[in-house]
């Protein structure tokens, strides 16, 4: 024993710890004297006097066999344990650990019980099984769940499983319940009512979602999500009747969006989604104009469509920009730059955008006559820009062709020609008859040539190398794309192959439940287009041009318009 202890004041000062389990789970089915002794018990485990039973007995003013009695019933329930019957010494065990014993369950106490729920049984069509009456009547003495609260669990779970009802499936609900500590009638019928309410609510979301099963358990989980988000319940179905096809976890995804932009409410919801999809559908058209393959339309939204639609441009002038794009060879980054430059000049009203289309279209009609003349001529901003340039020179088409016709044997044609037309302004020559003597003829070129444009000149012969080679190279692959396009069974494979691609980028975003069913028509696809390349003799690379240089593709330029190292070598 220690030195200190405790003094009888601070003693009676004590608390002593009743675990909650024992109160929800031992207190409502122990009469009154059994829940006395085991707190009054309890409470001495923590006394440093001597007491005894009998002492403790008249105390409580019960018998002393009766107390025993007592003891007797929460060692069956293993929260003590008896250690000495005389005299009397028990050992209290933790409430949390007690599994307790199999006790005799009284018939008379469930008679009226067992009658109301053999009916429920008859009326639902089941028997339910002598050991499983059992488990019922052992929850009902572990449990503090009301009788009646119990029959309303298997009324339910008999309209919900019909023929199907099982016994496990009403303890496991009942269990649940308890749980939840709802036990009483009428906690147990406010339980189900709610219930009822939210199997309305995914019901309804699974019509619009087109999906055919009967909501799980698990399905609910997204209903408390949403609810505890703040996302009001008009919101969710304006994200469902968006999807139109989908799974609850796709319809998640978009109610995350909803709370991202913090359009919670109904109408705040309606108004995002309608521009959601708006920029959806012009992200989708815009990439359809410039050739570009696009899985996931939300990064480009937000990024460009966005921004685009905010600086005032509508869809038709887009769809113009992006066909222009096409013919210049932008990307979604390309045309946003083109747009900005735009934007910066003022150029944002259908009407502006339209002239500036058109005399785009006119410029590249320009520049096609020039590549007629002088072969190899990037189609660049840049090259339209010196054109736009020439012309704001007062010059007409006539003399631009003319400078184009001097500078063909040139390796560098449009600076070259750029040359050519600003002598011409400084001589003020705007007609083909003025051009003086010297620059009319290409021998007199050499008299006003800068030393730049003769070591131009001295590359023009690896240029038309390179271009030769390319052309080779093209030739070739083109011959192996026809030779294929005449096999039927190539053709049929490599249209699917295409068609199969598409469907799934277009899956991955609306529809990704049909995802594996269209990769496994692509894949067979992809079988059928190897199997008829191998009869032919033929390999997917054959289709590619086989180019000299791989880093330049045989032009001699690299993608950043640096020379190439094999042209330097050269």
């Amino acid at each position: 024993m220690s030195f200190s202890s405790f003094s009888k004041d601070f003693n009676a000062n004590m608390y002593t710890s009743v675990e909650n389990q024992f109160i929800t789970k031992y207190l409502p089915q122990a009469e009154g004297d059994a829940v006395r002794v085991y707190l009054y018990g309890l409470y001495l485990c923590s006394c440093k006097q001597e007491f005894d039973a009998h002492s403790a007995a008249a105390l409580l003013k019960i018998p002393y066999e009766r107390l025993l009695e007592i003891f007797g019933f929460w060692e069956d329930c293993d929260l003590i344990r008896i250690l000495s019957r005389e005299p009397l010494f028990v050992e209290y065990l933790p409430v949390n650990a007690a599994i307790g014993r199999p006790k005799s369950i009284r018939p008379e106490k469930y008679a009226q019980f067992n009658k109301e729920l053999y009916k429920l049984l008859q009326k639902a069509g089941k028997d339910f099984k002598p050991y499983e009456m059992q488990r019922i009547l052992e929850f009902l003495e572990n449990n503090p769940m009301e009788q009646q609260a119990f029959l309303l669990v298997v009324e339910y779970c008999a309209k919900k499983d019909g023929d199907r009802l099982s016994c496990a499936h009403v303890l496991n609900k009942a269990n649940k319940l308890c749980a939840d500590h709802k036990f009483t009638y009428e906690q147990v019928e406010q339980n189900f009512a709610d219930f009822n309410n939210r199997e309305k609510e995914l019901s309804q979301l699974f019509a619009l979602l087109g999906i055919y099963k009967k909501p799980q358990e698990s399905d609910y989980l997204y209903l408390d999500r949403w609810a505890q988000r703040g996302v009001e319940w008009g919101a969710v179905l304006a994200c469902a009747k968006t999807l139109k096809k989908g799974t609850l976890s796709t319809l998640d995804s978009l109610v995350d969006e909803l709370c991202e932009k913090d359009a919670k409410t109904r109408t705040a919801a309606a108004e995002y989604l309608a521009l959601r999809e708006e920029l959806t559908s012009i992200v989708f058209k815009v990439a359809r104009k410039l050739g570009v393959k696009v899985q996931n339309p939300r990064p480009y939204c937000e990024e460009y469509a966005e921004k685009w639609l905010e600086r005032g441009y509508d869809g038709e002038s887009l769809f113009l920009l992006a066909a222009l794009g096409l013919k210049l060879g932008y990307g979604f980054e390309e045309l946003n730059a083109l747009i900005e430059k735009l934007y910066r000049e003022g150029v944002v009203d259908g009407a502006g955008v339209s002239a500036y289309c058109a005399s785009q279209d006119k410029q590249l009609r320009m520049l096609q006559k020039i590549q007629s003349v002088c072969g190899v001529v990037r189609k660049t901003q840049t090259v339209l820009d010196m054109l736009s340039a020439w012309q704001s020179w007062n010059f007409s088409d006539a003399m631009i062709m003319e400078a184009a016709k001097r500078s063909a044997n040139a390796s560098a044609p449009v600076p070259y020609m750029n040359k050519l037309l600003s002598e011409w302004k400084r001589l003020n020559v705007f007609e083909v008859s003025d051009i003086p003597e010297r620059n009319a003829a290409p021998s007199s070129q050499k008299e006003y040539r800068s030393e730049a444009a003769i070591a131009a000149d001295s590359r023009s012969e690896r240029e038309n190398y390179y271009a030769r080679l390319h052309a080779k190279a093209v030739a070739s692959a083109e011959r192996v794309r026809k030779t294929l396009e005449r096999d039927e069974e190539y053709a049929c494979a490599d249209a699917a192959v295409r068609t199969g691609e598409i469907a799934l980028a277009k899956a991955e975003f609306y529809e990704p439940q049909n995802i594996p069913s269209i990769r496994s028509a692509l894949e067979q696809a992809q079988k059928t287009r190897a199997a008829a390349l191998l009869r032919l003799n033929l390999r997917e690379e054959d289709l590619l041009p086989k180019y000299t240089c791989i880093k330049c593709s045989d032009t001699g330029y690299l993608p950043d318009g640096k020379l190439c190292d094999c042209y330097k070598k050269a």
